[in-house]
């Protein structure tokens, strides 16, 4: 089960995805949360972490509901210039990219920790 199978059916979510196209999205789920210039899963949990985002992260990592996180939030932890550098590269509007990567990292981190801990990277 991949990250983009818990994606939400809200018309938002609907409307940004029609408009990301489906082989877009995934190729930014996946420079974001992967080895790319943000650094994997685990260095974004690590700087929501120092952002003061700890209890919405350990509600990621934990059983139960997960505690959002704002596009706002995502964009500060990220970096304005990091969020409108791959928003050029995919030819996104930044704020959609930031609501995606908002709702999308809690459950990408739910689902990589079902033992409540991150993989180690190698």
């Amino acid at each position: 089960m991949g990250i983009l199978d818990s994606l939400e059916n809200s018309p938002a979510f609907k409307s940004a995805l029609g408009q990301l196209g489906g082989a877009v999205l995934p190729a930014v789920l996946s420079e974001v949360l992967g080895s790319g210039s943000q650094g994997g899963l685990s260095a974004i949990v690590a700087k929501l972490q120092q952002a003061g985002l700890g209890d919405q992260v350990k509600s990621w990592l934990g059983n139960g509901q997960n505690l959002p996180i704002t596009a706002q939030q995502l964009q500060e932890v990220l970096g304005s210039d990091a969020v409108r550098q791959l928003a050029a590269k995919y030819n996104i509007p930044v704020d959609q990219i930031t609501q995606i990567l908002a709702h999308q990292i809690p459950n990408a981190v739910d689902k990589a920790s079902p033992d409540g801990k991150l993989p180690h990277s190698a």
